[in-house]
């Protein structure tokens, strides 16, 4: 039996804000060292899937040269492999519109590829999950579509399709992003579909109009087809909110409760770049933290991410923060609680994430609430700046326009 993987990796990520500004959700940094699409293409191969599609659209360039020919992850094969889906307008001039007219945007791909079954995949989820179990579940229930679940909080349940089942896994009913969900047993974008089935209703339902997954296929098919649900147990998180980027990514510094990063049975792997090794200074410390290839540190660090190639100066101190590639925190900087992405300089003495003031951003209430604040590529932060909580910084900061040097809580600094 032939299995086809396809990665869902053109979403454009808004709730990330300015981490998905210039690139690809799923090609957001993460843990470090990798890719938020690395968990996804490590669960195939670690599988025996070495047959993927990859459907992109939003801002392609970045991830499309992280995954190259897929050598890192044993995908650069004659038979098989990986393979860029690149977006297209299709006949009636109309980019993708919607995740099931995605997939049927590459129809043909899949007719050439003729598999038995197809496995539809997110590319920016953080997990383990072996997909041959989830597959031998489909053929043993001989389901036409199988739904991967978990139960989540039930505060968070309106971020996901909601199932009801019967006592033999059977989906009964699915409301997509429900307002009042009438469970927390939600769908994680991971589906098994018989490929014929699928083939049908692409064709039936995605002729050249917004068709997703969530909308329109799978409430047909709980009408007419066989829809089981298999319940999967192991740690899983959708990274979509910066709330839950910034978590995930320092929950996973506490690897005996989270994924295990170091588990030979089961490698996460990455496209790896040579780089020099970890450098630590007769000042640098680094507690309970993640710290990359080429990194080197001469002041404080605690519960934090910290990146290849990040430069930590002397009398630096670093708390509960995610630092992407490239940056260089000077002397006597302190940053607490923020996200910091690729090629920022903080100069010395900034501060960055202080006081107790936890007025929501102005612009983006609902995604920046928590205290935590962003900083944007290739930015520059001036010495001596005082940056509040909840802040935006999108560009350069000019302290001429500031008073006291200060940017209060809950500000977004742009051009």
């Amino acid at each position: 039996m032939k299995t086809l993987a396809l990665i869902l990796a053109g979403g454009r990520g808004t709730r990330l804000d300015i981490l998905s500004g210039h690139r690809a959700k799923p090609s957001v940094p993460f843990a470090g060292k990798y890719r938020l699409i690395d968990f996804t293409l490590s669960n195939c191969v670690n599988s025996g899937i070495y047959n993927i599609g990859i459907i992109t659209q939003y801002l392609p360039l970045a991830l499309n040269t992280h995954i190259g020919i897929g050598r890192p992850w044993d995908l650069d094969r004659k038979m098989g492999g990986i393979t860029l889906l690149q977006p297209y307008t299709g006949e009636k001039n109309n980019w993708y519109q919607g995740t099931a007219h995605a997939v049927y945007q590459n129809i043909s791909y899949i007719k050439k590829k003729n598999p038995d079954y197809i496995v539809i995949l997110s590319g920016d989820h953080v997990y383990k999950m072996d997909y041959s179990k989830l597959v031998s579940f489909h053929k043993a229930k001989e389901a036409e579509l199988t739904i991967a679940a978990q139960r989540v909080p039930a505060e968070e349940a309106n971020r996901f399709g909601i199932l009801k089942l019967n006592d033999r896994k059977k989906v009964l009913d699915f409301k997509e992003k429900p307002k009042k969900p009438p469970s927390n047993l939600a769908s994680m974008g991971i589906y098994v579909f018989s490929a014929d089935i699928l083939l049908e209703k692409l064709e039936a339902i995605c002729d050249h109009k917004h068709s997703d997954f969530g909308h329109h296929i799978i409430p047909e098919m709980i009408k007419k087809n066989r829809v089981f649900t298999y319940e999967f147990e192991g740690f899983w998180k959708d990274v979509g909110t910066l709330k839950s980027f910034w978590e995930t990514n320092l929950a996973l510094i506490k690897r005996e409760k989270e994924i295990n990063l170091y588990d030979n049975k089961w490698k996460i792997y990455t496209r790896e770049q040579e780089g020099l090794p970890v450098k630590f200074g007769k000042d640098g410390i680094a507690t309970q933290s993640l710290v990359s290839n080429g990194a080197i540190i001469n002041g404080r660090i605690k519960n934090s991410v910290i990146s290849p190639g990040v430069i930590v100066e002397k009398g630096a101190v670093i708390k509960d923060s995610i630092i992407f590639h490239n940056t260089r925190i000077k002397s006597d900087t302190l940053i607490n609680k923020s996200i910091i992405d690729k090629n920022v300089t903080v100069s010395s003495n900034a501060q960055i994430g202080i006081g107790k003031d936890m007025t929501p951003n102005q612009e983006k209430p609902d995604i920046l609430r928590n205290g935590l604040n962003l900083i944007s590529k290739g930015i520059l932060i001036p010495p001596e700046v005082k940056i509040g909580r909840n802040c935006r910084i999108l560009t350069k900061i000019k302290l001429k326009d500031l008073k006291d040097g200060i940017i209060p809580s809950g500000s977004t600094i742009k051009k």
